[in-house]
């Protein structure tokens, strides 16, 4: 009986010390994979991209010794594995015998941030409006940002001036290109609607090593963390390809409803000013159509699209967006208002019931409100954000102040509402600067 005791003992221990040996060889595979797919984010030119372009993309503010070129540091390697006692490891590789280590290294494990794609096209003076809105971006949101600026070429030196200066932050990267037309039809593009605006038609084929892209306007302010919205990605189902929120969300102030010349979505159509896309599934996808039988890829169906109904829209891509959509239904997510909120849920009385029970999460200042008085309610939050500095103590004591400001305004339908404005932006605040440090990795951590 004892020598059978024997038997089973000493197989357990070796099936232990089998299972940690395989801990210990997933380990090494899962970092080196981990590993392998970093690098530089790259400006892909589409197929029709004439001479190379000046599309390079330039990072900033990326953490970790390679931010840091001089810096010298001892361990070169993190990820190699030994299972020699730690004096004999390598001078300059970090470790502890795996032995042992492979019993508790994946109980815990911080794994690095994937990066956020964010992307704008800014034309004319559209400079201060679009730094203004990566601020707030920045301001509020936790995992890293990898902007996508697509610019006028008078335009990139400034923007470069100024996202360098915030290099100090460490949370962002940044790529700027210059606005891109198929060459054939470039003019055509590029007037369509206001300048430069269709662009975002092209975004898939252009930023083809890019998964999911965030596209906003320039008069876009987030007021509450972009990883939010960023995680209505995992909302899709299987057919979705895109999300935005309706243009109106009552049909009798609606303008598709009653103007429109061309199919739309839904019953008051799509807004595009704040578009989430998974553009690997864009760029897969055949579409249905009303120009032929045969459904078309995303590239094919842009300029048949135009060309058709060029003399019936009036919101440019918007209006392409929508007919697109129009036929294909099942392939739009369609978000709340409050992720889109414009002058239209306020100017005629409040009509976004999400913003009027959670506050606004997006703020969106289209028809120039932030530059003009006739909503001074959207030019206070603009105001109080362009103003604001990165410091936390100045980002804390943006509220009472702001508050003041918007009291102001009560004499407007949006200025009467004025709370729903800083209600989600007193919670961002208080939920990224107010809550200890150790809070703010959290979202960095996976248990395995």
């Amino acid at each position: 009986m004892r020598r059978y005791l024997r038997i089973v003992v000493l197989c357990l221990a070796c099936g232990f010390c089998s299972l940690l040996y395989a801990f210990s060889q997933l380990a090494v595979s899962l970092e080196e994979g981990a590993g392998g797919g970093g690098g530089k984010p790259q400006a892909a030119a589409a197929s029709w991209l004439a001479g190379g372009g000046r599309g390079g993309a330039r990072g900033v503010g990326s953490a970790g010794p390679a931010a840091h070129p001089g810096r010298s540091d001892r361990c070169k390697d993190f990820s190699l594995c030994y299972w020699n006692p730690y004096w004999m490891l390598p001078s300059d590789v970090c470790g502890m015998n795996c032995f042992w280590e492979a019993a508790f290294r994946y109980s815990l494990k911080v794994q690095p941030a994937q990066r956020m794609h964010l992307a704008v096209v800014a034309c004319g003076e559209r400079l201060e409006e679009t730094i203004t809105m990566l601020k707030s971006a920045i301001i509020f949101s936790i995992r890293p940002l990898q902007f996508h600026i697509f610019a006028e070429d008078q335009l990139h030196d400034s923007f470069k001036g100024i996202l360098e200066s915030w290099s100090f932050l460490q949370t962002f990267n940044y790529s700027l290109y210059p606005i891109t037309f198929p060459s054939e039809n470039a003019a055509e593009w590029k007037k369509l609607f206001k300048p430069c605006a269709s662009q975002r038609l092209f975004l898939p084929l252009i930023l083809k090593e890019v998964d999911s892209l965030l596209y906003v306007d320039t008069d876009i302010l987030f007021l509450r963390p972009v990883d939010d919205i960023w995680s209505l990605l995992k909302k899709f189902n299987s057919t979705q390809i895109a999300a935005m929120a309706p243009e109106h969300e009552e049909p009798r102030i609606g303008w598709y409803n009653r103007f429109a010349r061309h199919p739309y979505y839904g019953k008051t159509g799509v807004n595009s000013g704040v578009m989430l896309m998974n553009m690997t599934r864009m760029r897969r996808k055949y579409f249905k159509n009303d120009m032929t039988a045969v459904r078309l890829r995303w590239g094919d169906i842009l300029m048949p699209l135009l060309k058709k109904y060029k003399l019936n829209i009036t919101w440019g891509d918007q209006d392409l967006l929508n007919i697109i959509f129009f036929h294909n239904p099942e392939s739009l997510f369609v978000f709340p208002c409050q992720w889109n909120y414009r002058p239209d849920h306020c100017i005629y009385g409040s009509n976004c019931q999400g913003a009027e029970e959670e506050g606004i999460f997006i703020l969106h200042g289209n028809r120039g409100v932030y530059h003009d008085d006739k909503q001074p309610a959207f030019r206070a939050i603009y105001e109080a954000l362009r103003n604001c500095s990165f410091k936390d103590d100045n980002i804390r004591s943006l509220l009472k102040p702001l508050e003041l400001e918007l009291q102001k305004t009560v004499h407007t339908y949006c200025g009467k509402i004025y709370k729903i404005f800083i209600k989600q932006l007193t919670k961002s605040i208080q939920d990224r600067y107010d809550r200890p440090p150790k809070e703010s990795i959290d979202e960095n951590i996976e248990w395995l």
